[in-house]
């Protein structure tokens, strides 16, 4: 007598299930990626855009008191030195922000600039390297793009 055993059922994958379903997460994996890295530079963007919006807020506020732009860090709210704010760093270090003013010299009047530029990872994006804002409220960018709002 001899005994023939018949699997119940035959578990698992053939090659070519699993060959596509391989294709299928490369695909989307292709789309996905590039996808979040550009919200993830947009989201870098509106953090040094609220920044560079907060100091010209700041100089606005300290030329109402004292008739004079400022661009000692104490004065502004950040740090205790008294040096030029030239390495402010928004986030963990995707922009770089700089103040400089500049006295009244008739018949030039007071002003300021506060500029984002992007450094390290964020360099990458070449779209939107620079962000300026400066006295009088206008507010640039290099190269000029509107990826900034």
């Amino acid at each position: 007598m001899s005994m023939r055993f018949k699997p119940a059922g035959v578990a698992g994958f053939t090659l070519v299930e699993l060959l596509v379903t391989m294709v299928v997460a490369a695909t989307l994996l292709a789309i996905a990626v590039p996808t979040y890295m550009g919200q993830v530079r947009r989201s870098r963007r509106t953090e040094a855009r609220t920044a560079v919006l907060d100091l010209a807020t700041r100089e606005e506020r300290y030329y109402s008191v004292n008739n004079s732009y400022s661009q000692a860090a104490a004065d502004l709210g950040y740090g205790t030195g008294t040096g030029q704010i030239l390495n402010l760093v928004v986030g963990n270090g995707y922009y770089q922000v700089t103040v400089t003013s500049t006295a009244a010299i008739p018949p030039a009047p007071a002003g300021f600039s506060v500029v984002a530029t992007a450094i390290g990872a964020q360099a990458k994006d070449t779209s939107c390297l620079t962000f300026t804002v400066d006295q009088t409220g206008a507010q640039t960018s290099t190269p000029a793009t509107d990826c900034w709002n």
